[in-house]
């Protein structure tokens, strides 16, 4: 049943929805067309005109399947092709009164049915064409058969229909508006929802400051990388950045400098890692970078283009510059190692730096 249902609707779920609609106005006509059977059994309709009709009706719905389905609809504007169908299944009704004199009266619920299809789909503005178009062409078929068979078709029956056509259709026009109203407003409520969610899975993590990753998310995407090495046997490398000396910078320049240079550095880091690195703001003036599927000596490399690329920023502070230098620990990770190892040996690398007189980057054994 599943490949019948691939066969017949698609595996594209826009195109899937196009031909369901379309396979649903044919059900919709097909009823219609065992309902004439019925007044063709009960003698108050002709069988020869009734088949030739109920025939071009399942035909031309059949059309309209196979352009949505071949995608040849997709050449124009509307590819669902929802108003040209309407038009179609309205002439067909027109038709249906014709043939069915007595038991016109029928014909009625299957216009509304066919309005009540387009609603929900079609825009206001089309939604009053087809009701102008439905008016125009119900009194134009009134109109001509109570002109030609008065004794089935009685003039003042007939402009009663009209009436009853003319009021129920704009109707449906008005009743389209508001729900096109309606969906644009849900539109409008799922768009703001949406950048809402956006905005506080940044506030969450994203670090305020620098725009980088934040500690908890960082913890995240480590124990996810360390599930991902464990799946594929490969491996990843932690450095822990920090910068030499700057609780001196808050204090001689003020924390505006401070944060300036967290900023630059952030920003001068996040150029030079890899697409894929993840690069954090892990406490005060430290940072975390995870190299995923890095060796140490690749990592390593890497690194000192970074740490060069930092060294030479220069922070201006009115008439003078600024100038910063980085510490750096990194570990690779062993397998079988919890990540929590990792990142211990990294800040024992990162102490050793810092031993050594900073401004260095140590690699943890």
């Amino acid at each position: 049943m599943s490949r019948l249902a691939d066969a017949l609707l698609s595996t594209d779920p826009v195109q899937r929805v196009r031909l369901a609609q379309a396979g649903l106005a044919m059900l919709l006509l097909a009823s219609g067309v065992a309902a004439m059977a019925y007044f063709v059994w009960i003698g108050a309709a002709r069988a020869a005109p009734v088949g030739w009709w109920a025939a071009a009706t399942l035909a031309g719905m059949v059309v309209f399947f196979v352009l949505i389905r071949s995608g040849w609809s997709r050449r124009w504007r509307e590819p669902s092709l929802t108003v040209p169908q309407m038009v179609f299944a309205l002439s067909s009704g027109a038709v249906a009164y014709m043939l069915l004199g007595a038991g016109r009266g029928a014909v009625f619920p299957m216009l509304m049915v066919i309005l009540m299809f387009g609603m929900f789909v079609v825009s206001p503005r089309q939604m009053v064409g087809v009701s102008v178009y439905a008016v125009a062409l119900f009194g134009a078929t009134m109109a001509t058969m109570a002109a030609l068979r008065p004794q089935a078709y009685p003039p003042a029956i007939e402009l009663g229909h009209f009436l009853l056509v003319a009021t129920m259709v704009p109707g449906a026009s008005i009743l389209a508006a508001r729900l096109a109203r309606l969906r644009r407003r849900s539109r409008l409520q799922r768009a703001e929802l949406a950048q809402a969610l956006s905005r506080l899975r940044e506030h969450t993590t994203r670090d305020e400051l620098t725009g980088l990753i934040n500690r908890r998310h960082m913890q995240e995407l480590m124990e996810q990388e360390h599930q991902r090495c464990i799946r594929s046997g490969q491996t990843f490398c932690l450095a822990l950045l920090d910068i030499d000396r700057f609780k001196p910078v808050n204090e001689s320049h003020g924390y505006a400098i401070g944060d300036a240079v967290l900023g630059a550095v952030a920003q001068e880091a996040l150029r030079q890692v890899r697409v894929c690195d993840m690069l954090a703001r892990w406490s005060g003036a430290a940072f975390m970078l995870m190299l995923p599927d890095t060796r140490v000596a690749l990592a390593r490399g890497g690194l000192e283009r970074l740490h060069q690329r930092v060294g030479a920023l220069r922070i201006l502070h009115g008439s003078q510059a600024l100038g910063v230098t980085l510490s750096v620990g990194v570990a690779e990770h062993h397998a079988g190692e919890a990540v929590e190892h990792t990142l211990e040996r990294a800040e024992q690398a990162l102490t050793e730096a810092k031993a050594q007189g900073r401004d260095r980057i140590v690699v943890s054994a």
